[in-house]
């Protein structure tokens, strides 16, 4: 199934009525961003997005990239897709107004980003790693850099791409060995082999920046020995015209379970004497720096889980109401189509409830990046920033397992047409099995939330979000709703069971943060389902406020309390399960592992 339709219903609710984009538009910066312009650019988006990328997402699958001579050829249409995309100044969108950016705030680029990202998920790849080098270089890079590099990445007229990894190293980057020598020029050759680059190679733009991870002659040891780099495909004369081709080019092409339409390249720098290079910010400051673009990037990996997860549910939606089979329990006519039965409509519902889950997490977290950026008090900056560095990892652990989990859901629901390739339903699953591997796997993500935002950072980021679920289950209780008091006791348990395990596992971490490890995603999967219940108790609260002043598409605003109940009944009540875990599961790293 080719067809994708933006849910630009859910996207304006979660924007206006969950996250406050008209608080947003008075930041600094960010007064054009008020809900009617939008609302218009949520339109053209959904329109591009489903006309133009959608179609080509199984072609992509199919086709997959070729590489000949070191020259890679995307599937067929990708280059008119992108010269579309980047001709509608889709690539500018969150980008800053100095380097030719429309400089909407995060909350509606996200919006922008995951009708991409659900589109048609190989394409968007290449702009999202854009955006990342264009975010680290706006933010370590020197003004010569800036200047020279920026437009031309904004204005989507050239790629850009995260060079970390080695074929030794894996996930420890303290291994990397990419060698950087002056040239005495300023410049740097560099020398080595990059594995997994995204869009490393490609003929979608006319030029390629890299920025790489490597190592000065007298850096120390490890990862404080790292160094980032840019590295351009086409060196840039000083009027900005492309040079000569730099000592760079693409080995081989990985073969990949899913997203062939996205070429993922191992890459040689140095093969004829060494790649020119330019320093970003202080030496054996890389890593730092890195991490700047890997947050963007683990935020848009969270996001491109939510993606992955509507399209999958789109085209389960679609297949179950169309496919007829079987009798209807309840009504017992026969020859019903399948959306009728009790199990493909709790499938269905699952998948539903935790995607919009999943995706106001996202929204909210994407609004608080606005504030840690534009706000004018410094004690508000600061807040949001923490909530931001808190939030990340459950964005995207938690996102990406629900992910696999709904495109899972989405192949069981087909039934045996799921495992048949040409229903597309397969295609869904297998692109999602690499959104909890990369940009950190979510045991990756599970140890940074652990080590460095838990035990690491206190009990502040803690302490600020259990108060913001209080404050929700609090303004619950005073409405007067059937549904919503029903619901609202197990809303209050699965954030009790939250906000007690997290206090046990900081202070068992403190005492021996080795062991705390053992139950690191147990807590990730604890922390997300309670940060969904907490979301989908704000929705429910305003969805209901919608209701009784007679606001909105009253539909679809009972909706979202079903869905919130829904929630509750089926997804909260396993908060109970990761809580025991949580609290009891330490010191079992001595069990035997036997064949």
């Amino acid at each position: 199934m080719s067809q994708y339709d933006a849910p630009i219903p859910a996207m304006r609710f979660i924007i206006e009525n969950l996250v406050g984009l008209d608080e947003i538009a008075t930041l600094p910066g960010f007064e054009d961003a008020t809900p009617d312009v939008a609302a218009a650019i949520l339109d053209e988006a959904g329109k591009f997005t489903g006309e133009v990328l959608a179609p080509l997402n199984r072609v992509g699958d199919r086709q997959g990239c070729r590489v000949e001579d070191g020259v890679v050829t995307t599937p067929d249409g990708w280059r008119e897709a992108y010269d579309a995309f980047r001709d509608g100044g889709w690539s500018t969108i969150g980008a800053p107004s100095a380097f030719g950016g429309q400089n909407m705030p995060k909350l509606v680029a996200t919006a922008v980003t995951e009708m991409l990202q659900t589109a048609n998920l190989g394409f968007s790849l290449m702009p999202m790693l854009t955006d990342g080098a264009a975010a680290a270089l706006l933010t370590a890079g020197s003004h010569e850099l800036k200047q020279k590099y920026l437009p031309k990445m904004v204005a989507g007229e050239w790629g850009g791409t995260m060079n970390l990894t080695e074929p030794q190293a894996g996930s420890d980057l303290a291994a990397i060995r990419t060698r950087a020598e002056p040239a005495g020029d300023g410049s740097y050759r560099i020398a080595g082999q990059k594995i997994f680059i995204t869009y490393g190679e490609h003929e979608l733009t006319e030029n390629i920046i890299h920025l790489v991870l490597g190592r000065l002659p007298d850096a120390p040891a490890g990862v404080k020995g790292i160094s980032l780099f840019v590295v351009p495909k086409f060196l840039v004369n000083d009027d900005g015209s492309l040079g000569a081709r730099n000592d760079v080019r693409c080995v081989s092409l990985e073969h990949k379970l899913g997203i062939h339409g996205s070429p993922t390249c191992v890459m040689a720098f140095g093969d004829a004497g060494g790649a020119t290079g330019y320093l970003v910010g202080e030496p054996n400051r890389g890593l730092e720096y890195m991490f700047i673009m890997m947050n963007e990037a683990r935020f848009g990996v969270g996001l491109q889980g939510v993606s992955i997860a509507e399209r999958a549910y789109q085209q389960a939606l679609a297949y179950a109401n169309e496919r007829v089979q079987g009798r209807d329990a309840i009504t017992g006519v026969n020859n019903v189509p399948i959306v009728a039965h009790p199990d493909v409509r709790r499938m269905l519902l699952r998948m539903k409830s935790r995607t919009q889950a999943a995706r106001m997490l996202a929204y909210w977290v994407a609004g608080q990046f606005d504030l840690a950026h534009a706000h004018p008090d410094a004690p508000v900056r600061e807040t949001a920033r923490l909530m931001v560095d808190f939030l990340i990892p459950v964005v995207k652990g938690w996102s990406t397992e629900i992910g696999n989990d709904s495109a899972y859901l989405g192949v069981q629901v087909h039934g045996g047409m799921g495992f048949i390739e040409e229903t597309g339903a397969a295609q869904h699953m297998r692109d999602a099995r690499i959104l909890t591997i990369y940009e950190g796997t979510t045991g990756i993500q599970a140890n940074d939330l652990l080590c460095r935002k838990l035990l690491r950072g206190g009990s502040e980021g803690l302490t600020l979000l259990g108060g913001q679920m209080r404050a929700v289950v609090a303004s619950l209780k005073t409405v007067d709703d059937e549904t919503i008091a029903a619901f609202v006791p197990r809303l209050e348990t699965c954030l009790e069971q939250f906000e007690a395990a997290a206090w046990h596992l900081l202070d068992a971490g403190k005492r021996d943060a080795g062991n705390a490890l053992w139950v690191a995603v147990p807590f990730l999967m604890l922390m997300g389902t309670a940060c969904g219940a907490w979301m989908w108790g704000k929705a429910a609260l305003a969805a209901k406020g919608l209701l009784d002043r007679g606001e909105g598409d009253p539909e679809f605003n009972r909706e979202q309390i079903a869905l919130a109940q829904f929630y509750m009944t089926h997804v909260a009540t396993e908060a109970a399960g990761y809580a025991e875990t949580v609290t009891e599961g330490l010191r079992m790293n001595r069990v035997a592992l036997r064949a």
